[in-house]
């Protein structure tokens, strides 16, 4: 189990029948109300017996540049193209032909193969997403994500190294039924070792917000909500196995399922409740930084377990190459499926830092995180958010990096919107 290494924070016990620890500062500006009740026996297994873990496979280190004038990054400056080495290929002159005709691709509406390449800016962009002209892979979609919803953002990148984004969110509000207004935030970090992590995590995030919107306005219990949402992502990460061929299943029987961890966050005006599976984290910092930030989440990872099982210090545990092999995540093959919940009562206004380990590898405790956001994060999330991402590329970017900046407490806003 991580344990933060501020002195501003201790350990509590709640006051519900469950036995673990959860972590609390050492002042008065957080309270934690609720925590789901299951035992440390039944979520890591005797001692000496860990849970099976699954390890993250990191793709081969391909660093990506992107064109110059495909306009500012995150850090408010354009990375620069590098410098042609020798082996290099010159591209070839543009055909004026295939120029003009890119050109009048658009105005005429268009369709697969008319966009034209980000590159050089003259060639077609065929089916696979490679420019016709000079050959370059075309960004994706999901390789930048930016979303502003009222008083919440969330910002998502695919990094410097993997050549596709894994992670994936969704962001909304809508109000309770006596119109208190109430923000939700899930973040979702696709297993790299997993088929289709990518579908994971976007099936995940989309159902585990879908169900939030539909169970706050009829007056489900936040902690309730968010225990459901994390099921009904699961069932949607489930399903993609489901739909995978038998033939493509008996072709290769040594694939894992599609897989990946969840991070969600409801805010209301008065009550902070955050629910996740997998090492993807929820992190409180609040308005007045005299006050100290908190660690909201516990990692379902083996170096949490060994600690928790009392078999390794924090520092040994952490050290070791296995530290981040995740023992908790949604799919088929999970092991089991345990959300875990928990419910704080801030004193004082403050945001929410919801962020898969792409951003918190960077800033891994509580007072590092809070040094690393804005101090204007809750009037300026989708800002703040820009700023995170652009300070887990700038540390080298290794991992797809996703963040939610959701504001305490809750502001009123238009019901419904997402």
């Amino acid at each position: 189990m991580a344990v933060s290494t501020s002195s501003a924070r201790r350990w509590m016990t709640s006051a519900t029948a469950c036995p673990r620890r959860v972590p609390s500062t050492g002042g008065t500006s957080l309270t934690r109300e609720y925590c789901s009740t299951s035992a440390i026996a039944e979520r890591h297994g005797p001692a000496g017996h860990p849970r099976r873990v699954r390890r993250r496979h990191q793709h081969p280190a391909e660093r990506h540049v992107r064109a110059a004038g495909d306009g500012p990054d995150h850090r408010g400056a354009r990375r620069r193209q590098q410098p042609a080495q020798a082996d290099d290929y010159t591209l070839q002159a543009p055909d004026p032909r295939v120029a003009a005709d890119a050109a009048e691709a658009p105005a005429q509406g268009g369709g697969p193969g008319s966009a034209v390449c980000v590159a050089c800016r003259a060639g077609r962009v065929d089916d696979d997403g490679y420019c016709e002209n000079c050959g370059h892979a075309q960004p994706r979609e999901r390789d930048h994500m930016e979303q502003e919803c009222g008083p919440l953002a969330a910002v998502s990148d695919r990094g410097l190294r993997h050549h596709r984004n894994e992670d994936a969110f969704a962001v909304g509000t809508t109000t309770l039924p006596d119109g208190a207004p109430v923000s939700v935030a899930v973040v979702c970090d696709g297993v790299s070792s997993a088929t289709r992590p990518d579908e994971a995590s976007l099936a995940a995030s989309r159902a585990a917000n879908a169900s939030l919107l539909d169970a706050l306005p009829r007056g489900t219990h936040p902690q309730q909500a968010m225990h459901e949402a994390i099921l009904a992502a699961s069932e949607a990460v489930n399903a993609l196995a489901d739909e995978q061929p038998a033939e493509a299943r008996e072709h290769a029987p040594q694939q894992n399922a599609p897989a990946c961890t969840i991070v969600g966050a409801v805010v209301t005006a008065g009550l902070l409740v955050v629910g996740w599976v997998g090492d993807s984290r929820a992190y409180w910092i609040p308005v007045d930084r005299s006050a100290p930030p908190a660690r909201l989440t516990e990692d379902d990872s083996w170096a949490a377990q060994m600690v928790a099982a009392g078999l390794m210090g924090e520092a040994e545990a952490y050290a070791d190459h296995r530290a981040h092999a995740i023992t908790g995540w949604l799919g088929a093959d999970a092991y089991e499926l345990e959300p875990h919940t928990a419910a704080f009562k801030p004193d004082r206004p403050g945001v929410v830092v919801v962020c898969t380990d792409g951003l918190w590898n960077y800033a891994e405790s509580a007072d590092e995180m809070a040094e690393a956001v804005p101090v204007d994060a809750a009037a300026r999330p989708l800002h703040a958010a820009r700023v995170l991402v652009g300070h887990a590329l700038d540390g080298g970017g290794h991992d797809n990096v996703t963040v939610a900046l959701v504001p305490f407490p809750a502001v009123p806003q238009g019901a419904g919107s997402a």
